[in-house]
């Protein structure tokens, strides 16, 4: 949406804070408006896909959508890893399938996120369970024999907490 009043409003901001900036727009003379405006690249999209393009480029680091509808499973389609979806609107619709397994794969923690958020729960959760400030909540205890039972316990929705298996 380059040409609606906040996708001109957006990439003149994104443009003159530094980013690279990547529209869409329905016909040439508004792809050309929203380069004039600071877009690096306006793509027509009843001529190309802007997810292919978008992925040639890494993807997308903030998507800023006014669709919704089918445009939802490719906006995440479009993303780069650890990039974020702003919904405005939905014009066409707000339901829609999903896959959200591509979501969280968006989000992959290099050894040394995982090693900081070790880190952060070694200084700020730890202490907390030393200290007897918090702790797990235990629903019930089940013998490994009787996994079945603690399955359908489980599957009740009347516990409150951990449903634990003992192996002897």
């Amino acid at each position: 949406g380059g040409t609606s009043g906040i996708g001109t409003t957006a990439i003149q901001l994104a443009h003159v804070m530094g980013a690279r900036v990547f529209t869409t727009a329905g016909t040439d003379a508004k792809c050309k408006v929203c380069t004039d405006l600071g877009a690096e690249v306006a793509i027509n999209y009843r001529d190309a896909d802007f997810v292919e393009a978008l992925k040639a480029e890494g993807g997308a680091n903030l998507i800023l959508d006014m669709v919704g509808g089918e445009y939802l499973p490719r906006n995440v389609r479009a993303l780069a890893d650890d990039g974020r979806l702003v919904q405005i609107a939905f014009l066409q619709g707000p339901k829609v399938t999903l896959n959200f397994a591509q979501v969280m794969m968006r989000r992959p923690q290099s050894d040394l996120a995982k090693a900081r958020i070790a880190q952060s729960l070694r200084t700020q959760v730890w202490p907390l369970l030393e200290a007897g400030r918090l702790g797990p909540v235990m629903d019930s205890t089940y013998p490994l024999a009787q996994a079945a039972q603690a399955h359908a316990h489980m599957e009740s929705s009347t516990h409150i907490g951990k449903i634990v298996l003992k192996v002897a």
